[in-house]
């Protein structure tokens, strides 16, 4: 493990149980009300971007802790990770920029709260693989907090919301 990824280690341990409990939180929230979720054209989306972050959050610090690593290559890989996570969250964006009803600044907020995430690990990525590693590791942090408090947004909406 690189100098520079060693001072994480704690913080990825932390942020890998917080993120792949949540995960399995979002997970078990959709499946109590599966079927009025399905019956959004919104939610599916929206629920599975908000996943995709999670996951994006447990492999940037699952990998963080891999022994003898360059950072350059990890920075890479949380690149290509936070590029998947990304299509998700374009997908949510074109189908609740779709959704009938919905005013211009409520689909901005629906999404905002998905591609803020998703963009601070992109940026984290981009400057680790540049040579910035410790601005981008602060920014890979706090795209898992951002990617925590997302999710736990998403829980809300699927476990409270969906049923008003």
């Amino acid at each position: 493990m690189s100098e520079a990824l060693e001072g994480w280690t704690e913080f990825n341990v932390a942020m890998v149980g917080a993120t792949a409990a949540l995960a399995g939180l979002l997970i078990v929230a959709m499946s109590v009300n599966i079927s009025t979720i399905m019956t959004s054209k919104t939610l599916p989306p929206r629920a599975a971007s908000s996943i995709a972050t999670l996951v994006l959050a447990i492999v940037a610090g699952a990998l963080g802790l891999v022994p003898g690593q360059p950072v350059w290559a990890y920075g890479a890989v949380v690149l290509i990770a936070s590029l998947v996570a990304t299509a998700f969250q374009v997908h949510a964006m074109r189908v609740i920029a779709r959704e009938p009803g919905s005013g211009a600044g409520d689909r901005a907020l629906k999404s905002i709260a998905g591609v803020l995430p998703v963009a601070v690990f992109l940026l984290g990525a981009v400057l680790i693989v540049a040579g910035a590693a410790g601005a981008g590791l602060i920014l890979v942090a706090v795209g898992s907090v951002l990617a925590i408090v997302s999710a736990i947004l998403m829980a809300w909406i699927v476990l409270v919301e969906v049923l008003r």
